[in-house]
């Protein structure tokens, strides 16, 4: 049982973002991208207290079939792809045995991004301090992909934001970004429901509107600044303090 909780995914984003404004997270012309359809109200909250826009950056785990809790590796919005060579290397997977897995995720990928952002344009990220967004992390391999697929863009700078994680991938998570931001982290997690007091699932509709908001409130903030940062000026590197342990 986890004693420390979130009301619900609202209260998890303004908690993560006090962090992340405590570490000075929102130096420059940022995005905030959310991971997953569940992470858009989390990163909303985030997005608007850095006062940068909000995006989503859908991934999607490349199954190996027949055995799909083994992943050969991921896919992410824009067609931006990590595999496990060598693995899939190991397990001797055929090459069109590969392609199908990751023709068939991209379709599934590319119908679920069309339905959260609509006619909405991806947004840039080369140049730009990123900050990936989900509302938890119980393994860390889908959100390493998309650290290493965000990485090939280019961006000025990447932080993960979380408000509750596993201690097991809060740590092999370390190893592979410069800044996590964690509320705390338990010992043993089994499900990110039992972090959360209220999680609906967020329809369409409520994330496209969530999207819209946080697009009207950053172009709101920015009229109030003289001289914008440029995209490709560099971000300063945030720090954080280890997340607190809660018990499971």
């Amino acid at each position: 049982m986890v004693e420390q909780t979130f009301e619900d995914r609202s209260d998890a984003g303004r908690r993560l973002a006090a962090k992340l404004v405590r570490a000075s997270v929102g130096k420059g012309s940022g995005l905030v991208l959310a991971l997953s359809r569940g992470g858009v109200p989390v990163a909303y909250e985030v997005a608007r207290a850095l006062r940068w826009p909000l995006d989503v950056l859908l991934v999607r785990r490349l199954g190996l079939p027949g055995r799909e809790e083994i992943a050969m590796g991921a896919i992410a919005s824009g067609r931006i792809g990590v595999l496990d060579e060598q693995m899939v290397g190991a397990l001797a997977v055929p090459c069109r045995v590969v392609d199908a897995v990751i023709a068939r995720e991209a379709r599934e990928l590319e119908q679920s991004e069309r339905a959260l952002r609509g006619s909405k344009r991806p947004a840039r990220l080369r140049g730009r301090p990123i900050v990936l967004v989900d509302e938890g992390m119980i393994v860390s391999s889908t959100v390493i992909a998309a650290v290493e697929a965000v990485s090939r863009t280019g961006p000025s700078s990447i932080t993960v934001g979380v408000p509750v994680a596993s201690l097991e991938a809060y740590e092999e998570l370390m190893g592979h970004v410069g800044a996590v931001a964690c509320v705390y982290a338990v010992p043993s997690l089994c499900s990110i429901t039992q972090c959360y007091d209220e999680l609906p699932w967020p329809t369409d509709g409520e994330v496209r509107e969530l999207l819209e908001k946080a697009t009207k409130a950053c172009g709101f903030w920015r009229s109030f600044v003289r001289s914008p940062t440029r995209a490709t000026d560099s971000a300063p590197v945030a720090t954080f303090r280890r997340p607190r342990t809660a018990s499971a």
